[in-house]
């Protein structure tokens, strides 16, 4: 559980990307390659303020991510990520007035709930992993 820092700061960056990449089309309006050469449109979105600012969010995350997977089990961190859909479903109903009814709330519940499971079984996996080491580090002092 000392990772959950990181765990939390990379689907914090995620959400993040999300809403802005979302803003950043919404200010682009409808995409149509018509009369256009597709790189060169694909270009323009890319290098359109929110959406570049949203991609680099993304780098950032996937840093962050990347640090998070060398520390803990990919089975107790990459859950964590769904939380994600939490926060973009909350800030873009805040943010962009998007819909956010009894269906979506349900799901945003057994997400978290889910995600409450998953961090519980990584506390007993730390004590776990502690007293194996312990106990390896005991037996190898011994022999």
């Amino acid at each position: 559980m000392k990772y959950i820092v990181f765990i939390l700061f990379t689907v914090m960056t995620n959400a993040a990307a999300q809403l802005m990449l979302k803003q950043g089309m919404m200010s682009l309006g409808p995409i149509s390659f018509e009369g256009v050469n597709p790189l060169v449109k694909l270009l323009q979105i890319v290098f359109s303020p929110w959406v570049f600012l949203g991609l680099c969010t993304f780098v950032i995350s996937m840093a962050s991510h990347l640090y998070v997977l060398s520390k803990v089990e990919l089975s107790f961190a990459y859950p964590f990520l769904s939380l994600a859909y939490v926060a973009v479903a909350i800030f873009a109903y805040f943010v962009f007035r998007e819909d956010l009814n009894g269906w979506r709330i349900a799901g945003i519940a057994c997400i978290c709930v889910g995600t409450v499971l998953i961090a519980q079984s990584g506390r007993g996996h730390e004590a776990q992993t502690a007293s194996l080491s312990s106990d390896k580090i005991h037996s190898e002092t011994i022999q």
